[in-house]
């Protein structure tokens, strides 16, 4: 399964932002800079963050971007739901309807192989990808995890 480029970016930004020290307040031209995405793509995809909550924005001066606690707990398997949307696999009954989506299986093999892709990423949280292993390249230094001693 291929996620869209929308997707994709929000993923970006909410790890980029849990990963940024929490007195960081980048603005979106910084983050799409820093992150070298498009300006116009990052204020949508975060217009959607603020929207679902996971990001607050604040305006003027001493505003920014900052990541909310549902968005450092939030499953990545949740969070691409909310972006991807509740669209099919396929379009069986596209523009040119297939002929054979009456007796056809597929559309149900693709919703259970998509559910499976989406329960397998609800064992992370953005906060699991802000560790240092994955944020590596980012321009400001990202402190170690700690993680519970019952962990490896």
């Amino acid at each position: 399964m291929q996620l869209t480029r929308f997707t994709d970016l929000g993923l970006r930004v909410v790890t980029h932002l849990a990963a940024a020290p929490a007195a960081d307040l980048p603005n979106t031209a910084t983050v799409a800079e820093q992150l070298g995405l498009s300006y116009a793509h990052t204020v949508k995809v975060v217009a959607r963050l603020g929207e679902l909550g996971v990001v607050i924005t604040r305006r003027g001066r001493g505003g920014g971007l900052a990541i909310t606690e549902l968005g450092r707990t939030a499953t990545i398997g949740w969070l691409t739901r909310q972006l991807e949307g509740e669209g099919e696999v396929v379009d069986c009954d596209g523009p040119k309807p297939c002929p054979l989506r009456g007796n056809c299986t597929l559309r149900v093999a693709l919703r259970t192989a998509r559910e499976a892709f989406y329960s397998a990423l609800d064992t992370l949280t953005v906060a699991d990808l802000a560790t240092r292993g994955n944020t590596a390249e980012l321009p400001f230094p990202v402190p170690p995890r700690i993680s519970p001693a019952t962990h490896p």
